[in-house]
């Protein structure tokens, strides 16, 4: 029993113990002063113009007020007031924690090296297509098969044709005839021997065009024998690229038997663009090399103009280069650096650009770390830079790395806002619509070449009104003292007018309180 009591006593010791503990601890904490951060007024989030000494739901587009506090911060963020929908606000040290990188826009030039992949193909004025010209039977295959390489006059195949034996009689008959002339002395033998030697040559192109090589036909001269099997021989040194025979092979005339390829000299077309093939003259230098393999060529651009390719939609320009040791081999690939010298250009880094396929973006730093998604033209790619044709000014700073994060960030912010789509804003109100949301509801008109997009019908019979008064800021008197004017109907006061500092005139405070503005466009 006395146990018992014991340890109930001291479990309640503990427990005050704890107790006491707490108390001194919370009494000591230090507490955050309420006065530390002063709530000046409230304004509209979507509508920085519109203050309130009372927290409340904004007139325009429902949404809840967010409070100004006199260290210059908005609602729960850092910033001196509300930024449009996609803009990002990124602190110095989330930047540095994500990588972006800000650099000013400027203008380029010079000689930029592009790399192009390209591809070997043989010089087609040096390529062999060893084809027959009557119809026979394949009686012996040399050693050569495809890839290998072989000498001229090597023997390829052999043959049997039966056209070849008249014509080769003949041959040997002719041959006869001029030995007969060359034996007699006389008038007439020189005119009979001149006669023989031009039908010795006919019979000798007769064999030549059958397809016997000039080897055979020498050997023939010499033996004054006949043969049955006709030699096909390689007409030049090269590489085999095609081997169609067998033996046995029956085959009829224009079979071909084998393709040969001279390789001393190749081709290498490139794939480029317009605009990067324009600027290659003939004559060009430019450097080839095998991938992996740390060998390099030099090649120069043809005469012949680019080929445009409708399949790869890209200009083949025509390089030829001398291929030492045959490394380089017909439909290898390679790559290409392309010499492209360009005037001054306003441009950026390609890593700066998001190109979603119908648009392409940068990011550009308003103010310090504010960041807007801004729409821009591009023209032809230099190395790792992007010509800019339109939508940046140089000087303008703009995020060179980290943009994906950026432009997620931008997405979410614009998701949250309710514009899904381009921000655009209304020239009453200066309220922010969507692009796409405005032009299904027709609250679009052309105006001074451009599109001007509204929230609403109001606004946009507003702008239309040749005599009415048009919605702007306007400064008050230098010497006019605060005021602040009353909304009954919303229970909000109206904005405060200070020295130096802008204010709603009278036709723009009509909009808050006469309908509904694009907040939550309708």
């Amino acid at each position: 029993m006395k146990t018992r009591t014991v340890i109930i006593f001291v479990a309640v010791c503990a427990f005050l113990a704890f107790l006491a503990g707490a108390w001194v601890s919370f009494q000591t904490r230090p507490q955050k002063s309420s006065a530390s951060r002063k709530i000046l007024y409230y304004i509209d989030p979507m509508h920085p113009s519109y203050k309130s000494d009372k927290p409340g739901i904004a007139p325009d587009c429902g949404m809840q007020l967010e409070p100004v506090y006199d260290n210059g911060s908005v609602g729960g963020g850092t910033s001196s007031g509300a930024i449009p929908p996609g803009n990002v606000q990124v602190s110095p040290e989330k930047q540095q924690a994500i990588g972006v990188i800000v650099a000013a826009v400027e203008r380029s030039g010079g000689t930029h090296f592009l790399r192009v992949p390209g591809r070997v193909f043989p010089d087609e004025r040096k390529v062999y297509r060893l084809t027959a010209s009557v119809s026979g039977w394949v009686q012996r295959i040399g050693k050569a098969t495809t890839g290998d390489r072989v000498g001229k006059n090597e023997t390829l195949l052999s043959f049997y044709a039966p056209d070849f034996l008249a014509a080769v009689q003949s041959y040997i008959f002719a041959l006869g005839s001029l030995d007969r002339s060359m034996a007699a002395q006389g008038k007439n033998s020189v005119n009979q021997m001149d006669v023989n030697n031009m039908s010795l040559h006919n019979y000798r192109n007769t064999l030549r065009n059958l397809g016997m090589s000039d080897l055979q036909i020498d050997e023939i001269a010499k033996t004054r024998q006949p043969t049955e099997n006709i030699r096909v021989a390689a007409p030049a040194e090269g590489l085999v690229i095609a081997r169609n025979v067998y033996p046995g092979l029956k085959f009829e005339a224009g079979t071909e038997f084998f393709r040969i390829a001279d390789l001393s000299k190749v081709w290498v077309l490139a794939d480029t663009y317009g605009s990067e093939a324009d600027k290659l003259v003939p004559g060009t230098p430019v450097k080839v090399s095998i991938p992996n393999r740390n060998r390099n060529f030099m090649a120069k651009v043809s005469n012949v103009p680019p080929i445009f390719d409708p399949a790869s939609r890209t200009l083949k320009v025509r390089l030829e280069l001398d291929n030492p040791g045959y490394l380089l081999r017909p439909e290898m690939y390679v790559d290409v650096e392309l010499p492209v010298t360009s005037s001054p250009m306003l441009s950026v880094p390609s890593e700066a650009l998001l190109d979603s396929g119908l648009k392409k973006t940068v990011f550009v730093e308003k103010s310090a770390g504010i960041f807007e998604p801004r729409e821009v033209e591009t023209g032809q790619h230099l190395g790792n830079r992007v010509e800019i044709v339109s939508g940046l000014k140089e000087g303008e700073r703009i995020a060179i790395s980290g943009t994906f994060l950026l432009d997620s960030e931008s997405r979410m912010k614009a998701a949250a806002s309710g514009i899904s789509g381009t921000p655009r804003q209304d020239p009453v109100c200066s309220m922010y619509v969507d692009e796409a949301k405005a032009r299904t509801k027709g609250l679009v008109i052309e105006s001074g070449g451009k599109a001007l997009y509204f929230c609403s019908e109001e606004c946009l019979g507003k702008f239309r009104k040749p005599a009415g008064p048009k919605p702007a800021l306007v400064k008050a008197n230098s010497g006019a003292k605060p005021t602040t004017q009353p909304n009954k109907a919303m229970g909000h006061s109206d904005h405060t007018t200070q020295d130096k500092q802008q204010a709603v005139s009278p036709a723009a405070e009509s909009d808050h309180s006469g309908h509904e503005m694009h907040g939550g466009i309708k």
